[in-house]
């Protein structure tokens, strides 16, 4: 894939994570915030860690989802409903939007302590709901934690990438597979 990826939210620690594993396999990215400067700034970030060739932008995330049509959706659970009604938009049919929403609610520390039930199944089946017709929703990358993403270690792991589009699926399959370290695996 050569288009720009907008890493929607991208500024938390799973969409930074993603950013850095992408940015050094060689993708264009656009980084996605609710504050076009933390975008750049994280933007920033991830080229000094990437690469003097790491093609790397920052914008807000209406701004970053405008700019092309493949867009991966990194914000925790509680954000993901509002961040898409504000966005829809700015979306564009023929897009694919991959969902990376884990829905957890955390404790008092902030650490995950539970799944939360999701009326329609799942994160990704709520997405589907809420983008406009002729958005492909692919899920994938929930299994990968943030902290192996941001660290320097090798990957070694599966990516189960599910939608009912086949060919978004396969498009994501094979951007996944572009990490080194991970096996992209079709699971539905």
């Amino acid at each position: 894939m050569s288009r720009p990826i907008a890493i929607l939210g991208g500024t938390g620690p799973a969409g930074t994570g993603l950013a850095l594993r992408l940015a050094r396999a060689g993708e264009t990215l656009i980084i996605g915030s609710r504050d076009a400067a933390r975008a750049r700034d994280i933007a920033s970030k991830i080229k000094e860690q990437s690469g003097a060739s790491a093609q790397v932008s920052g914008a807000e995330n209406s701004e970053a989802c405008a700019a092309t049509d493949l867009l991966l959706l990194t914000v925790p659970f509680e954000a993901q409903a509002n961040l898409l009604k504000q966005l829809k938009p700015a979306m564009r049919s023929g897009s694919i939007l991959i969902d990376a929403t884990v829905p957890l609610a955390a404790s008092v520390g902030g650490r995950a302590t539970r799944t939360l039930g999701v009326w329609q199944g799942s994160a990704a089946q709520q997405t589907a709901e809420l983008v406009p017709k002729g958005v492909s929703v692919v899920a994938a990358f929930h299994n990968v934690s943030a902290e192996v993403l941001n660290g320097d270690d090798p990957l070694d792991c599966d990516v189960i990438v599910c939608s009912d589009d086949a060919n978004a699926t396969q498009a994501v399959c094979q951007l996944a597979s572009k990490i080194p370290g991970i096996r992209a695996i079709y699971g539905g």
